[in-house]
């Protein structure tokens, strides 16, 4: 097992009229903690806004779902500066796992590094903590990460749809699943004990 989980969370371009299409979604923010896999503690954390270039003006659906303005990109970086960023951070730490709420994230990372013709940072294998969750909780649906949340009698930190936020609210469900393994070893060795 990894020493370190990355959890990343991305915000990106997206409307609700069909008017761009899912493969020019485009990452707007990435928010990212990395935690120990054996405490879940958030050790460091990564944040920055990225630069659209397909669609470089924000929908009113986008800014509203995610609370990104236009302002907020104005000065942003271009995608490959920040993945430079971004990987000169998980290098910091070289013996993680990549997790993530789902599959997206790391979809939308692997279609933005094709668009830019740039290297997918990530060397850990993915975890889909969505999964993981259900798995754990016996649900037969798949929890939003707010109803994960609830789920495990919590309340939302932050901002939901905001990358660095929901890196830092999956991570408080990371650490419950650490808690439902430790429970599930002890309940192991006390019947191996008998």
């Amino acid at each position: 097992m990894p020493a370190y989980s990355v959890i990343v969370d991305l915000e990106a371009t997206c409307c609700d009229q069909n008017s761009i299409p899912r493969h020019e979604m485009e990452i707007v923010e990435i928010g990212a903690v990395r935690v120990s896999s054996s405490t879940g503690e958030i050790e460091s954390e990564f944040g920055a806004f990225v630069k659209p270039v397909r669609n470089p003006i924000l929908t009113e659906f986008c800014k509203s779902l995610t609370t990104i303005s236009q302002e907020d990109l104005k000065d942003a970086e271009s995608y490959p500066r920040v993945m430079a960023d971004f990987s000169s951070w998980l290098k910091e730490k070289p013996d993680y796992d990549f997790c993530s709420w789902g599959d997206y994230d790391k979809k939308q990372f692997m279609q933005d590094c094709e668009y830019h013709g740039i290297a997918y940072p990530i060397s850990g294998v993915h975890r889909n903590l969505k999964a993981e969750f259900s798995a754990a909780t016996g649900a037969r649906k798949r929890f939003g990460l707010g109803g994960a949340i609830r789920k495990i009698g919590l309340d939302f930190e932050g901002t939901a749809h905001r990358g660095i936020d929901d890196a830092r609210n999956v991570a408080r469900v990371y650490r419950h699943l650490l808690e439902i393994s430790a429970s599930a070893l002890k309940n192991i060795k006390k019947v191996e004990d008998c």
